[in-house]
């Protein structure tokens, strides 16, 4: 069984975030982790291979440094390591993010794809069924439980206050979240081999499925209008006003502003 697991390189907002002059982040200038929805997903991918011996590949698309990544992800357990790089692909959005990737995936043999259900940088959802639709596969999305029995994944999808449990036949693409499992650490052994294992790097050359007008900034149909690392908030209205007066006070506020 192959399972190609799509991860990405996010802001660790604790060190703040920088922005380019076009409103896109300025990756190369902070500090990254791992997304938390797709270490899940990791996690899961490294479960099929302690059950069944999957063989399980990490992709990324983004900046050289995203290498680090990868070599953490090799260091939980994966076995190879893609990262698809290069300027043309910079400032993609969903749309260009998820056409490259699915390029990508297409030099590769899968039977079970998986992402994390959003970045927490961006928040979309959007690019794991993106995916799937470039590549005519099913899509299930918000995965909370995922096992294979035979030719199909059996899932179970958070939806509200209860969950759905979909079978699918693979191949097919699932969208994990956070909360799916608790993803293991590096090993001090998979730590050192993760030093002398080669990263696979591919760049526009080697994605002859991807078209011009579907990469990068250019390729990209969202244009962001404005973008800032933190939203200041008004001085605010102090009182000083009786319990009986504050209410009435509290109630005339919330109401003229259409809160309630």
């Amino acid at each position: 069984m192959k399972v190609i697991v799509c991860i990405k390189q996010v802001p660790d907002t604790k060190g703040g975030v920088a922005f380019n002059p076009d409103g896109t982040l300025n990756r190369a200038a902070m500090l990254a982790i791992m997304n938390p929805d797709d270490k899940a997903g990791l996690e899961a991918a490294l479960r099929l291979k302690d059950e069944c011996g999957a063989e399980v590949t990490v992709l990324t698309m983004g900046l050289p440094k995203a290498t680090d990544m990868l070599r953490e992800a090799y260091a939980m357990g994966a076995d190879k390591m893609i990262l698809v790089t290069d300027r043309v692909l910079g400032g993609a959005d969903t749309w260009a993010t998820s056409s490259t990737i699915a390029a990508a995936i297409r030099n590769l043999e899968y039977d079970l794809i998986i992402t994390g259900r959003q970045a927490i940088d961006g928040d979309t959802a959007q690019v794991g069924p993106q995916i799937a639709e470039h590549l005519g596969l099913p899509v299930i999305s918000y995965t909370q439980n995922l096992k294979i029995e035979g030719d199909y994944a059996i899932v179970q999808r958070q939806f509200d206050d209860r969950y759905h449990v979909l079978k699918v036949k693979l191949p097919c693409l699932c969208t994990a979240l956070a909360e799916l499992n608790d993803p293991r650490y590096m090993t001090v052994g998979r730590i050192f081999d993760a030093f002398d294992e080669e990263v696979t790097t591919w760049g526009r050359a080697n994605l002859p499925t991807l078209q011009d007008k579907d990469m990068g900034l250019a390729g990209s149909p969202t244009k962001i209008a404005k973008a800032s690392d933190k939203v200041k908030k008004g001085k605010g209205t102090k009182v000083n006003l009786d319990a009986e007066a504050s209410v009435a006070y509290l109630m005339e506020q919330l109401t003229s502003r259409h809160v309630i």
